[in-house]
């Protein structure tokens, strides 16, 4: 199937802005850097920001396993995680009308800490590649230390929907006849000039990773 269950966890009420399509979650969540990791930890709510990575229907994330949201996610409990992306301050005549056009994903699933080698590789690759394309390949590997205080949790996609607003502002027709400015302010994410840590060695240039990661993000 091209689209996600509708279901009581993962339904829009206005289905105006919501869609089912696996191909529109997926893009929301490639384009996105950063996800909001929503547990319970002792009857508490508690949200986390996180980078992920995605590998076909299943999100990866990591931590130190000393964190409290390793050791949650390491006992396989449900979370919800959410991800937006901001494209415009909407400001209407009111107050009430004044929104922001966004895409947005939000996904439910169990979580379940990863254990096998190979798929643990697999996550921190990805999760790194996420961030920059290729970033894994060029970096030092993890040494055995790194890897032993690291967790990975798959989450899967079981439940999910994109919301999104585009447009302009949409007034009360009486607000209309006010001398109050009404429009769209679009937001625009870019990535500046990459600047070196200071300490590199002579001859070292930018790498591939960050002028991809440029250019995605132009």
């Amino acid at each position: 199937m091209n689209t996600y269950a509708k279901t009581k966890l993962n339904k829009v009420r206005k289905s105006d802005r919501a869609s089912y399509d696996k191909e529109t979650v997926h893009a929301i969540l490639d384009e996105a850097l950063l996800a909001h990791v929503g547990f319970t930890d002792n009857d508490w709510p508690m949200v986390i920001p996180m980078i992920y990575g995605r590998i076909g229907e299943t999100l990866y994330l990591h931590g130190a396993k000393a964190a409290r949201i390793a050791k949650t996610l390491g006992k396989g409990v449900p979370v919800c995680i959410e991800v937006t992306l901001v494209d415009a301050l909407v400001l209407a005549r009111s107050a009430f009308h004044s929104s922001m056009n966004y895409r947005s994903v939000v996904i439910h699933g169990m979580a379940r800490q990863v254990t096998d080698a190979d798929e643990m590789t697999q996550a921190l690759a990805q999760i790194t590649d996420h961030l920059a394309p290729g970033r894994w390949d060029e970096a030092r590997p993890m040494n055995d230390k790194e890897l032993k205080s690291t967790g990975v949790f798959a989450v899967p996609i079981e439940h999910a929907v994109a919301k999104a607003r585009t447009g302009g502002p949409i007034d009360d027709d009486e607000d209309y006849a006010l001398p109050v400015w009404s429009g769209v302010i679009p937001v625009r994410h870019a990535f500046g000039a990459p600047q070196d840590d200071g300490r590199l060695l002579d001859g070292v240039e930018v790498p591939a990773s960050v002028v991809e990661t440029l250019k995605r993000h132009a």
